[in-house]
């Protein structure tokens, strides 16, 4: 009796086996929950060409934008766990929770976590001919005019917004926030002189910075960057601590078999280790790849999710 009840149980998990053994089936299909020309997109589009070399089938990319990302979160929450549908998304993954508390799933429930790519520090820069050189210029003028000195980000809860409003807490001043929808006006408007500052991704700011038409101020990473050597972080400007670097992952609806996320874990990390990849995205990009396994990557959501978590909680912020 013993014996036919295991024989059976083996029986059961060949098709199992055989499925996990065949994947991918079909097209492969990669959500990006931002519209085209953002970091996340070029991300997912620079990977694209090495994944579907690796795995042998057409690899989509698909925008999804809207309400800060959990629209095209949920449609992979929501999606079949055969492994033909994953998530590619940003560090605003981690405020949904917070500032969208009706969402339609589970940030850790409803997806599985399988690679941390990589991530990029925020920087306050502004068009050369403005007076703040160094983070002690932009907190002195904060001081003195409260509520007159403005700065722009990405919209409201962004991490952006985030670490400057923990920057105002930490030093004492009030500053004007003026929130865009995207980058691209943001940076248009800071170059333009419309507004005092902006607050981006150093992905965003770079080019400009290259370009001449915007000037670094401040870096809110852990390290400086190598692209930006002369650029003091917010713990060597008097404020250690003061952390925020914008993040790529991806995740798979939640049961998702595991071979299938073991293989496009191995596969996406491999793309991203090729030359021109990996300098594409230091470079282009500026982020420190990282290529950490799904556990690396579920530490690290933990972390931000409660950090931003509470900066959203203590200060009322709302989204967009």
């Amino acid at each position: 009796m013993r014996l036919a009840r295991r024989a059976a149980l083996a029986t059961l998990a060949i098709p199992a086996l055989a499925r996990a053994q065949e994947w991918p089936s079909g097209p492969v299909r990669f959500i990006v929950p931002f519209a085209p020309g953002g970091s996340t997109d070029a991300v997912a589009r620079l990977a694209a060409p090495g994944l579907q070399q690796r795995l042998g089938v057409p690899v989509v990319v698909e925008n999804r934008s809207g309400a800060a990302g959990s629209l095209g979160t949920a449609a992979v929450a929501q999606a079949r766990n055969d492994g033909q549908t994953w998530l590619l998304t940003f560090d605003s993954h981690a405020t949904l929770p917070a500032l969208l508390p009706s969402l339609p799933f589970n940030l850790t429930r409803d997806l599985d976590p399988v690679l941390l790519i990589g991530g990029a520090p925020y920087v306050i820069a502004t068009r050369p001919d403005k007076p703040y050189r160094t983070l002690a210029d932009v907190v002195a003028a904060a001081r003195a005019r409260p509520e007159a000195i403005n700065f722009g980000s990405t919209g409201n809860g962004t991490v952006g917004h985030l670490a400057m409003i923990l920057l105002q807490a930490r030093s004492g001043t009030r500053m004007a926030h003026l929130p865009y929808r995207g980058g691209g006006l943001a940076v248009n408007d800071t170059v333009a002189g419309h507004v005092e500052m902006m607050i981006g991704s150093a992905a965003m700011v770079a080019p400009h910075i290259a370009g001449g038409t915007l000037r670094p101020v401040v870096q809110f990473g852990p390290e400086r960057l190598p692209a930006l050597r002369e650029v003091p972080t917010a713990a060597e400007s008097g404020f250690p601590g003061l952390e925020a670097e914008a993040w790529w992952g991806v995740f798979a609806p939640a049961g998702t078999p595991a071979a299938a996320q073991a293989r496009m874990r191995a596969a996406l990390a491999e793309s991203f280790r090729e030359e021109r990849v990996a300098r594409t995205m230091t470079e282009a990009q500026q982020a420190r790849l990282v290529l950490g396994d799904g556990e690396a990557l579920r530490a690290f959501l933990d972390r931000e999710v409660a950090k931003w978590g509470a900066v959203v909680r203590e200060h009322r912020v709302t989204a967009d």
